[in-house]
């Protein structure tokens, strides 16, 4: 879809407004990037891994306790 312009103001502020939305898209890339690496650390799957260790340990726990 092609837009007419009627002025080099107008213009203008559609450069504007599509410059700023560009940095606003960099930013969300960029906040995404520092999430996904924060997500990947070991520690997080440490953690991850120890939740899940301790839930079925419990239950195992709990199965041996009663027979």
């Amino acid at each position: 879809m092609k837009k007419t312009y009627t002025s080099f103001k107008e213009i203008e502020n559609d450069l504007r407004r599509l410059n700023l939305q560009r940095q606003i898209s960099l930013e969300e890339m960029k906040l995404l990037k520092s999430n996904l690496k924060e997500d990947i650390q070991p520690y997080q799957w440490f953690s991850t891994v120890l939740s899940a260790v301790k839930k079925y340990g419990i239950l195992y726990l709990i199965k041996r306790m009663f027979k």
